[in-house]
């Protein structure tokens, strides 16, 4: 089975879940508890991994060491993400037959899909060729004594004018930016979804 073949059937197989396997009753303590489980692991790396953890680095360690660390870090999160969210929509769609949803229950699992889509689309494309692109960008600037700076202090007009001189830094530059800002607008994207999702199950909760 080609590698598109398993994504599809990855990506679908919590559809066929609701429509073949509908579980009978409510669900179980254990299940509500993993499910909120899953939900807040999600929501609690996107919000720290998106606001938090990116701009301390930034402001922190070198640019080189900066992209390095987000290219170890960025698979790890959205495999991890990819897993919770699979898993949440599995058991939502379990639980709700995709003949007896409710309007609030149709859009919730739409966003867990969406947020499934948009995940494994980050995963096994927009973050791979970003940091693939990185890297290539990080061997020039060494070449030209870039990349120990911390921040965006100091060097503005020395990568300017590497971008002027070098076709191949100016193209891999473009590219990188294009698919960073694909990448970065389907995490906030999943973030809102996820974000979304938490509050539902929030404010069907009988009692804190």
């Amino acid at each position: 089975m080609s590698p598109c073949s398993s994504l599809f059937s990855l990506l679908f197989f919590p559809v066929y879940l609701a429509s073949e396997m509908p579980m009978e009753g409510e669900p179980s303590g254990l299940i509500r508890i993993t499910q909120l489980f899953l939900l807040s692991t999600a929501w609690g790396m996107q919000i720290w991994v998106t606001f938090i953890a990116g701009f301390v680095l930034f402001r922190t360690v070198s640019r080189h060491t900066f992209g390095l660390v987000q290219g170890k870090l960025f698979p790890f999160y959205f495999y991890t993400l990819l897993g919770c969210t699979f898993l949440n929509l599995a058991i939502f769609a379990a639980y709700h037959p995709r003949e007896l949803l409710s309007t609030r229950e149709t859009v919730q699992i739409t966003l867990f899909f969406i947020c499934l889509i948009l995940v494994a689309i980050n995963a096994s494309w927009f973050s791979q060729v970003t940091t693939k692109t990185m890297l290539k960008m990080q061997e020039i600037e060494k070449e030209h004594g870039l990349g120990q700076e911390v921040g965006n202090s100091g060097q503005r007009e020395a990568y300017q004018l590497l971008k002027e001189k070098d076709s191949k830094y100016r193209h891999l530059r473009q590219k990188f930016f294009k698919f960073h800002g694909l990448s970065s607008l389907c995490n906030l994207a999943c973030v809102i979804c996820t974000g979304v999702n938490l509050a539902f199950i929030a404010l069907q909760l009988e009692s804190l």
